[in-house]
């Protein structure tokens, strides 16, 4: 058996980084593409070349091209605009519309068993456009957001409570947008629900903060994050190429779960080598379910407005 093997298309600061942390595992053998010449190429030997000092043997190669994609194992596809301040993910929905289907059309039949991994944005709406060029089957096409919103709940509840990180557990639902359906009741600290832990004005705030957690970055940065997002990303590959069967929060396309038809929405799924293995539905309060439906309605007016 050799090694797994993994695209990532688009060297930039999220796929330069998820490409680090995949090798860093040692996943597999990475493909790095970007249409820029010599960047794919000039990271991928600058990972090379970090190589004997971490101690991994797995190798970067960096193209331009797509035919050294073939009978990947996995194909991230961050490629795409990144936010700019005072841009919604909504304002993307064009430019990265073509640009995701552009490398869609190119790895899908380079690499026809692959389970796509989705990153750009709009979320939601670039795992439509991926799953209807692709045709893949739903399984093997997920989306990449309830992972890293959820890290960001989790994290601002932990600064709250001064614990470890690693004591929380924090739920996320819908799409990756300001309509995002964080969820309190099933969130935990060391398995005590959180609204033991702290007030309800604590939680609102965090609830709020996690909804516009990416947006704080943009500001802050001037374009999106990157290290939270590029380990999200890698967290769902190694579910996949490891078969950890691992239960993430995941854009998934729903078929009748959750009373939602044909949207990718972000809901709890069991991750592992055949890609979306179960979609896990999970018992919601009326707030709830309604504050669900919210997120699908605007899921579906970013995809009512694909070309």
């Amino acid at each position: 058996m050799g090694r797994k093997k993994i695209t990532v298309v688009g060297a930039g600061n999220v796929g330069a980084t998820v490409a680090e942390l995949l090798v860093l595992k040692e996943l597999g053998d990475v493909v790095l593409v970007d249409i820029v010449e010599g960047l794919p190429q000039g990271k991928g030997l600058d990972l090379n070349e970090m190589a004997p000092v971490e101690g991994y043997d797995a190798l970067v190669t960096g193209t331009n091209g797509y035919d050294e994609t073939k009978d990947s194992d996995v194909v991230v596809i961050t490629s795409g605009a990144p936010r700019k301040p005072g841009m919604s993910r909504d304002d993307l929905v064009e430019i990265n519309q073509k640009i995701v289907a552009s490398v869609t059309e190119q790895v899908a039949p380079r690499s026809p068993n692959a389970i796509l991994v989705i990153v750009a944005n709009p979320l939601d709406a670039m795992c439509t456009v991926a799953h209807r060029v692709s045709g893949f089957p739903r399984e093997r096409v997920v989306g990449m957001a309830g992972v890293l919103d959820s890290a960001r709940m989790r994290y601002f509840l932990a600064d709250a409570l001064q614990v470890s990180v690693e004591n929380i557990t924090a739920f996320v639902l819908g799409g990756h947008g300001d309509t995002m359906v964080p969820l309190p009741r099933y969130s935990t600290c060391a398995g005590i629900p959180i609204p033991e832990l702290l007030s309800e004005e604590a939680i609102a705030a965090i609830v709020e903060r996690t909804r516009h957690g990416g947006a704080e970055i943009v500001k802050l940065l001037g374009t999106s994050a990157w290290y939270a997002p590029a380990s999200a990303t890698v967290e769902m590959v190694e579910a996949i190429i490891r078969d950890k069967k691992k239960i993430l929060p995941c854009a998934a396309l729903l078929q009748g779960e959750y009373g939602i038809e044909g949207l990718f929405i972000g809901v709890p799924v069991k991750l592992g080598s055949g890609g979306v293995e179960q979609i896990i539905e999970i018992r919601l309060t009326e707030d709830e379910a309604a504050a669900l439906k919210k997120s699908a309605a605007a899921v579906q007016e970013l995809v009512n407005l694909l070309k």
